[in-house]
């Protein structure tokens, strides 16, 4: 890897991200005026792969982003009105997610890199969720809360990294919804205007049941209320309401847990920008919930909206820009995947060092 200080001298700079985590592969395409110093997303295009049944078969999530990537690549050139010489460098997501998934992104991006002569900019998919927040939102210096079908955690950035103070120690929020929505018979999980799978099951409830909300410290643990959750659904499995009982408590419990924790760490840290990023962002019951508990502490609240804060191309396109401007690149051959990398790992050159 090599890091530098910026030598561009282009009047337009464009970087196209590639992300294929997970099961979304998005192709996205940032532009850079050098002389208006103004940044924009030109193109944000993807097509994600939904199982017949039950959760991601990344294998089978693997062949669907093989198949459509042409396409999505194709389109968003179009979109964006560019041709691939265009390209000043290709962003890569090299992890965290799915070796399969990642696999294509990362083939294609050598590929692409390779042929054309184009600088290759290695992305952390966490780092990358986190740069489309704070850019959509000019926020400087907020706590983040990051959570996903894969991640649950809160930072902050500290010395040219981003800062772990709290973390799931078993599964991810995203992961406990989906998990118990498919282990009950409901519907693929999707997330439509804001409400999961688990959203729709909640609204036909109408009490709270007390389910195991486990804290330690700054930390959570999901396992033991998704087991006691699903032992009650199961008993109720067919009662439409006791069902909808047991779906609004769960959302209830593991919100409230997570909103404890960020209270926590804004008290900790007294930060007065509070970012919610991630699949989950779109969830408006989550963001009711921080709006006000960020009032109460007189900070400024932002969340991600839903064209963002699922998996895409643009938000690498994002990151892979910060990454260009300064110098960080690697070789095309040298383009390896990391299916654990943590976000706390990678240290950010645009970042303060404070």
């Amino acid at each position: 890897m090599h890091i530098g200080d910026p030598k561009n001298t282009e009047d337009n700079i464009y970087v196209l991200g590639i992300e294929s985590t997970s099961h979304t592969f998005g192709i996205g395409i940032v532009e850079y005026n050098s002389r208006k110093k103004s940044l924009k997303i030109i193109a944000n295009e993807y097509d994600r792969y939904v199982p017949a049944k039950g959760g991601i078969h990344p294998r089978e999530a693997a062949l669907h982003h093989t198949r459509v990537a042409p396409q999505v690549l194709k389109k968003a050139l179009e979109k964006a009105g560019t041709k691939i010489t265009d390209i000043n460098a290709i962003a890569v997501s090299l992890g965290p997610g799915l070796g399969p998934c990642l696999r294509v992104g990362a083939s294609l991006a050598r590929f692409l890199a390779s042929y054309y002569k184009i600088r290759l900019v290695p992305v952390n998919h966490a780092v990358a969720h986190i740069e489309i927040g704070k850019y959509l939102f000019n926020f400087k210096d907020p706590l983040i809360i990051y959570v996903s079908g894969g991640n649950t955690l809160i930072a902050i950035q500290k010395k040219k990294k981003y800062r772990v103070l709290g973390e799931t120690l078993d599964i991810p929020l995203g992961n406990l919804f989906d998990t118990f929505t498919r282990e009950i018979g409901l519907s693929p999980p999707y997330v439509v205007n804001g409400k999961h799978q688990i959203d729709i099951c909640a609204e036909w409830g109408k009490e709270f049941i007390p389910l195991p909300y486990t804290i330690k410290g700054s930390d959570l643990s999901f396992s033991g209320l998704l087991t006691a959750a699903l032992i009650q659904a199961k008993k109720h499995i067919n009662n439409k309401v006791e069902l909808g009982n047991i779906c609004l408590s769960l959302r209830e419990t593991a919100f409230n847990m997570l909103v404890e924790v960020a209270e926590r760490s804004l008290v900790l840290t007294r930060k007065k920008e509070v970012l919610l990023v991630g699949g989950v962002a779109s969830n408006k019951y989550l963001r009711e919930k921080l709006v006000i508990m960020t009032k109460m502490h007189e900070a400024k609240y932002a969340g991600t909206p839903p064209e963002y804060a699922g998996d895409n191309g643009a938000m690498i396109a994002l990151t892979g820009f910060l990454g260009y401007v300064h110098g960080v690149y690697i070789e095309p051959e040298k383009a390896f995947i990391r299916q654990r990398w943590r976000l706390d790992e990678v240290e950010l050159p645009w970042l303060p060092n404070q």
